[in-house]
């Protein structure tokens, strides 16, 4: 059942990679809103047909519909904005490169605001290294360089900040409720959905039909695999190779936007993009390493505690 597993962690990462590309085509066609709506309209069917196999939603659910709100808003209509945004101002390679900058978000938020996650040497290098990766990106002290765009990449970290607090607000609030990942991703994209077609202003959407390349990249690639089929695939992953191997799966997209950005579209690659993203992926891989140590640390001295705590003590 495991090879099963990793077919479905590689397929993900490599559908997570192309979505850059299928952005920054749509968005020489309509807007970063009509983007995103199209994205989570074509998204939500396989979801919500999983979702109705399975059995997995309840009317007892509604009660908790604020807080489906407020995942909609940060893991979705935002976060697919400052991603349409970004891809749309940066060379598609920069774009999935910065998108490996994730988890140090993630972190981030975790630390600031759920105050559950240890700090060592080994998490301050990893996020050191991660940043150092996304200033490498950027590269404020030459802002002519071919194809960065400060405000691109201002898009690209918000969406990364914004994805971050879903995270904890789902530990936080949803962890505790015990609905089914299924469910959840249901509610989210489908109030996602009604958001964006109340917000969206429709004129001119039409022009995506212009290009069968854009028109089926955004339907398929970003819709129906981007969006529904991956996040199918994630928590099939999280069920055959455990949640720590589902969240590696951010390694692969910013090497797979890379590869598709120079051997495909003939997009500029220099030494510094290279170096950026093994900043970013090695300092990510250091953070999540670093995690893993402070914790069995922190889990040893309160053994240890209870251990001296359960020993009679003597006289």
């Amino acid at each position: 059942m495991k090879n099963t597993g990793y077919i479905a962690f590689a397929l993900l990462g490599l559908i997570w990679g192309t979505n850059f590309i299928f952005m920054k085509w749509a968005a020489a066609l309509i807007s970063p809103a009509q983007i995103v709506l199209l994205r989570v309209l074509f998204g939500f069917v396989p979801i919500l047909l999983w979702a109705l196999a399975s059995r997995s939603l309840s009317w007892a659910h509604l009660r908790h519909a604020h807080h489906f709100l407020v995942m909609a808003l940060l893991a979705t209509v935002f976060y697919y904005y400052a991603l349409a945004q970004g891809a749309g101002l940066l060379l598609s390679s920069v774009a999935g490169m910065l998108s490996g900058a994730i988890p140090l978000f993630t972190f981030l938020t975790a630390w600031l605001f759920l105050r559950q996650e240890p700090v060592n040497a080994r998490i301050a290098l990893g996020v050191f290294c991660g940043f150092l990766g996304v200033v490498l990106i950027a590269r404020p002290w030459q802002t002519a360089a071919a194809g960065i765009n400060l405000e691109g990449v201002l898009y690209m970290l918000l969406g990364s900040l914004s994805v971050g607090c879903s995270f904890v607000y789902a530990k936080r609030f949803l962890s505790p409720l015990n609905i089914s990942p299924v469910a959840l991703c249901t509610y989210q994209i489908g109030l996602a959905l009604i958001i964006l077609t109340l917000l969206t202003d429709l004129q001119g959407i039409g022009r995506i039909t212009e290009d069968t390349r854009a028109l089926v990249g955004i339907s398929l690639g970003l819709g129906l695999l981007g969006t529904g089929l991956a996040y199918i695939l994630y928590y099939f992953i999280v069920q055959r190779l455990g949640a720590v191997a589902a969240s590696s799966t951010t390694y692969i997209p910013p090497v797979i936007a890379l590869l598709i950005g120079f051997f495909l579209v003939d997009e500029p690659l220099q030494m510094a993009d290279l170096l950026a993203v093994a900043a970013i992926l090695g300092g990510v891989y250091i953070l999540q390493t670093g995690r893993k140590q402070a914790t069995a640390a922190e889990q040893q001295i309160k053994s240890t505690q209870r251990a001296g705590e359960s020993c009679p003590a003597r006289r």
